[in-house]
């Protein structure tokens, strides 16, 4: 591999993934891993490295969250999946993909890496990424045993594991996405309408936080049918309650939503991306063994949250990792 400095600058290196041909597109695709430089030679007292992965129309930022683990002793690194943040190539569309599997080659190539270095992984997952996660890990337990035992747990950060709208049009919005979406993957969807999220979150707005709004589009990027089909899939396959991620996971989870509105103050201290109430109702499904803590304040990605919110977070990521459980691998 080669580290080259990051667009995050010092401290922070990246390298390329050649991932080789996309099913989606049959084109040559990469993912990009990006890794603190700072407290990354050796993990402390055995503590697993920690993998960022983003959701849709997002990439790795989040350099205040490496600084807070890192400070901790653990490895820290983000991964840019494929067709996205660092990852997307020129005419590609941002994030589109007809499956959600198309990105578990990424997730088990990063696996492999940190392990290698670093003995054990714990993925945090945020929102679409949070989808994918649990269904990759699930794979790797059923396929993939040997791989699976370098995964040590996993954090999802807001979920995204149901259609957040009303039960009578998902129901009659599911059959309709699944058919239409098969022959018309590349018909635009309307506007989502998250621009909330994103003007409570940037800088420039009403937020602290500075990111590429090339990469993260303060009203997010543009959506296919063919792609919303791939999640309404994901979603199906936790709701069927054969997915096993096969090791500890703990969500975090606003107290609220606040949904479908104009930015308010009332964005600052909500998920205005999904409903809170479906990430509970859904997330103990993904595993045997799945904390959820729900967080007062907290915004749709809980590390971005005012500050109050913010350390409550933080403080219950530290915890359960400090309790986590080392994994028996005798009898692989």
């Amino acid at each position: 591999m080669q580290w080259e400095q990051d667009i995050l600058g010092p401290g922070y290196d990246a390298a390329v993934l050649d991932m080789g041909k996309d099913p989606d597109t049959g084109g040559n695709v990469r993912a990009v891993l990006v890794r603190a430089t700072e407290g990354n030679t050796q993990a402390v007292d055995g503590k697993p490295a920690l993998l960022w992965v983003h959701g849709m129309s997002d990439y790795f930022f989040q350099s205040h969250v490496a600084d807070y683990f890192t400070e901790q002793g653990y490895p820290f690194y983000g991964l840019d999946l494929r067709r996205c943040g660092r990852a997307r190539k020129a005419g590609q569309r941002w994030h589109y993909t007809r499956n959600m599997a198309n990105y578990f080659p990424e997730l088990t190539a990063a696996l492999e890496i940190l392990a290698e270095k670093h003995g054990s992984v714990v993925v945090m997952a945020h929102s679409t990424g949070g989808l994918i996660v649990p269904l990759w890990a699930d794979d790797l337990r059923r396929n993939h045993p040997k791989k699976h035992a370098k995964l040590r747990g996993i954090v999802l950060n807001s979920p995204w594991l149901d259609l957040q709208y009303p039960r009578p049009v998902v129901a009659l919005a599911r059959p309709v996405i699944n058919v239409v979406g098969k022959f018309l993957p590349l018909l635009p969807l309307p506007d989502g309408g998250l621009g909330a999220y994103g003007v409570s979150i940037h800088e420039s707005e009403h937020g602290e936080w500075k990111f590429d709004t090339d990469k993260k589009p303060i009203e997010g990027h543009r959506k296919y049918l063919g792609w919303i089909r791939a999640v309404v899939k994901a979603q199906q396959e936790i709701h069927s309650g054969d997915v096993d991620a096969g090791v500890p996971i703990l969500t975090l989870v606003s107290a609220h939503s606040y949904l479908g509105e104009d930015y308010s103050p009332a964005a600052d201290t909500a998920d205005t991306v999904l409903d809170v109430e479906q990430i509970r109702n859904w997330a103990p499904e993904v595993a045997e063994d799945v904390e959820v803590k729900t967080i007062e304040g907290a915004r749709h990605d809980v590390f971005l949250s005012e500050a109050f919110a913010r350390e409550v977070a933080f403080k219950a990521t530290s915890e359960w990792l400090d309790a986590l459980p080392a994994r028996d691998n005798n009898d692989l």
